[in-house]
This record gives structure tokens, sequence and C-alpha cells, in this order.
């Protein structure tokens, strides 16, 4: 007689440091992996460790939602295919407070609307590389982020505000 052994899914991944921040969109959770930051989700992490990177990107992420912030100057490694990379590369060219659609970054990265669409839903460091800049053609599309559209209104309105604040003449900025 075989016996199956059928390990759970957890024993195989390898614990990464992370670190947890309140914010006006909700809990966020940092994670970082040999160097980079590799995701940000919705909700509160079981494990907190504060390492200089995680601390500089939850500084970083308070300033953006304080609004004294519109650039991010930490280093990103998203697991994905390659195209998947080339559209959130192409995502990390739109500058603050634009927008862009499907359409224009399918034309970037190549694909299609639609495929651009997909890799912004499966984007995992959300904000950071900023998939709610992309809209439809014909209105403001989808988000898979936080509460949905309600989040990505917010995020779209609060760059319009900090862009219109760092522009005024005499202001500090952060922006790279």
């Amino acid at each position: 007689m075989r016996v199956l052994v059928v390990r759970p899914l957890f024993m195989d991944l390898k614990r990464v440091p992370q670190l947890s921040l309140h914010t006006p969109v909700g809990d966020l959770t940092i994670s970082q992996e040999d160097g980079a930051i590799v995701a940000l989700d919705w909700g509160w992490g079981r494990d907190q460790t504060e390492t200089p990177l995680l601390l500089r990107a939850r500084e970083q992420l308070h300033e953006y939602f304080s609004e004294s912030r519109l650039a991010f100057e930490l280093p990103l490694n998203p697991a994905g295919t390659e195209y998947r990379r080339k559209v959130w590369r192409a995502l990390c060219d739109i500058p603050a407070a634009a927008t862009r659609t499907y359409g224009e970054i399918a034309a970037l990265a190549g694909g299609s609307a639609r495929s651009v669409g997909t890799a912004n839903s499966r984007n995992p460091i959300p904000i950071l590389i900023p998939c709610h800049r992309v809209v439809a053609g014909n209105g403001i599309g989808g988000y898979s982020g936080g509460d949905g559209l309600p989040t990505k209104h917010y995020l779209l309105d609060l760059e319009a505000r900090a862009a219109a604040v760092l522009a005024a003449p005499g202001t500090a900025t952060h922006l790279s």
C-alpha cells in the first residue's frame, strides 16, 4: 500500500520579512526579499520585522498618504512573467497625478488592453507600481486593490492634491 504524504502549502513557503502600516485605504503590509520590495498587500501581516528597507518603505508610504511625496525611491522586484514585468515597468513611467489608458500601456508594452488589465490585476506591489493610474478609454476602468474603485478614486485624488501642493513655489518636495 502506498501512502501519499501531503504537506501544507505554507510549509513550502519561505518566510520573508514584512512590516504593516495603517493608511487611509486600509492596513497595508510590505514584504521584502533579497534587498527589494516584493509585495504590498492589503491587511495586517502576522509577522512584523523592522528591516532598514521596510522602515524606509513604510516612511515613504506615510509621506505619500500625507501628500508630501509622489515618487518612491525603493528597489522593487515583483515576481511575474516577462510580459507582466514589461507592463509594470511602463506603469512606473506614468507620472504621479497623471493617467494612461489600458490601450496606451498596451501600445508601449505590447499585447492588448485586456492583457494590460490582467497584468494590472496581478501586480504584487500596488501603489508603489501605480496600477491605479491606468484607466479605461471610456471611464475609470477597474481596480482590484483595497475596496476597488473607491480606493482607485482616492489614490488618484490624493495624487492630484499632492501635485498641486508640491508644485507650489518654495515647497520642499521628496520627488526624485
